[in-house]
């Protein structure tokens, strides 16, 4: 575990100590052990504000690009595969590029990349899709690029083990609590005004999120290797199994984020409110499940919880193949919501928790983590592609399924990356 130095820290550091005297008795419960460090407190209010603006377009924003698309599915899909295949191509060489931008200016950029992404949907219609599509695809992998790299990185240096599941419970509950109100939200919106209204509201708050980085203390962490390197280690014999747990873990990430909007949409017949109001009812029925839930992982092994965890994950997505009706979206879209806090929670953390185990290497760890989550995304995005060719949506659910019990493979041991002596 990485021990810090005050060198890591900017000699002014008084300017975090009055901000962070106001904010730390929020962070003291005996939910934790001890106090958190300044680094998480401004990563979580950042978070937290993106939380709010992504989570007003994360399940209408699919439905929009299928709207925009002539309800053409596959032309959906190959465009979020576009943006995770480029992403992956290029986080090795946009690494090399942040040892000189620096992380803290990478997160401030990323906020302005964001809200120009949203700025893009603001204007696109079926007029000029065909030129501003491409002109989407670049800020949103130059955001990708400029955000998650430093956030995760940071994230990994800023919590301790002690902690790290409940700092994660505490900003995954966050992120319920406020799903409890967001997708009924922006139906209402979207129903009430139009998209156009949800994008203005979407920018607004990515910009706002940016003001919270100001406080993020510095961190001295340069990405050593070639892309050359980055490559062998990528796919080398050593690092096969843990490459395959990421690769399924962003495999199963894009059926939830592609597929099942596009899938609870045409069940409930094009109606914004209703698919909002459900996934609020789904939502707020997890919040306590998962506060409970993170202490507990700070005191078990988390390998054996994601073994439990990704079964009960799996028959969630069986489930999911059988709905034809909105309270079987509402009854087994609970269930799903709450297994999949014992296989998320655990998954984060001892990711996390190898990342900060790695030392020096955090941002090697961290570049062969996007990577292998994009291409796991990408190759998940051509296999929905030809599955959609000869049945329909829900049976990709059953794909997801079986990708999702291939999270077992994440293992602390044997993933250093530390040249062995």
């Amino acid at each position: 575990m990485v021990q810090w130095q005050n060198s890591c820290f900017p000699s002014n550091r008084c300017e975090f100590d009055s901000r962070w005297s106001q904010m730390n008795f929020l962070f003291k419960p005996k939910y934790f052990e001890g106090p958190v460090s300044h680094g998480f407190v401004s990563l979580y209010t950042g978070k937290l504000v993106i939380i709010i603006a992504s989570g007003l377009l994360g399940l209408f924003l699919p439905i929009f690009l299928y709207n925009l698309f002539h309800q053409n599915f596959r032309l959906m899909v190959v465009y979020y595969a576009s943006g995770y295949l480029f992403y992956g191509l290029m986080v090795a060489l946009g690494a090399k590029f942040l040892n000189k931008f620096g992380f803290r200016r990478s997160l401030r950029i990323s906020v302005v990349l964001g809200a120009l992404f949203y700025t893009v949907f603001y204007f696109i219609d079926q007029t000029n899709y065909f030129f501003l599509i491409p002109l989407s695809v670049l800020t949103i992998v130059l955001f990708r690029l400029f955000y998650w790299l430093p956030y995760n990185i940071d994230f990994a240096k800023f919590t301790d083990k002690n902690n790290r599941g409940r700092e994660l419970s505490i900003l995954m509950a966050t992120n319920l609590i406020i799903s409890i109100f967001i997708p009924l939200l922006a139906g209402f919106i979207i129903t009430k005004f139009s998209y156009d209204v949800l994008f203005i509201i979407v920018i607004i708050l990515f910009l706002i999120s940016g003001f919270s980085y100001t406080t993020l203390p510095r961190t001295e962490e340069k990405f050593s290797w070639t892309i050359k390197e980055t490559w062998q280690c990528f796919f080398s014999k050593e690092r096969r199994r843990i490459i395959f747990a990421y690769l399924a873990d962003g495999a199963e990430s894009v059926v939830g984020i592609v597929v099942w909007p596009i899938f609870i949409f045409q069940i409930l017949k094009g109606n914004y409110l209703e698919v909002g109001a459900i996934s609020t009812f789904i939502i707020g029925l997890t919040v306590i499940v998962q506060l409970v839930f993170g202490k507990y992982v700070d005191k078990k092994n988390k390998e054996k919880i994601i073994h439990l965890g990704s079964i009960l994950y799996s028959i969630g997505w069986i489930l999911k193949i059988f709905i034809t009706t909105a309270l079987q979206i509402f009854v087994v879209g609970v269930y799903h919501s709450i297994v999949s806090i014992f296989i998320r929670t655990p998954f984060d953390a001892l990711t996390y928790e190898i990342a900060a185990d790695q030392g020096h290497y955090v941002d090697e760890f961290t570049v062969l983590y996007e990577m292998a989550l994009n291409f796991g995304r990408v190759l998940m995005a051509i296999l929905i592609i030809l599955i959609s060719l000869f049945f329909t949506l829900q049976w990709i659910f059953a794909l997801a399924a079986i990708v999702a019990l291939l999270l077992n493979l994440l293992r602390a041991k044997d993933s250093s990356l530390a040249p062995r002596v």
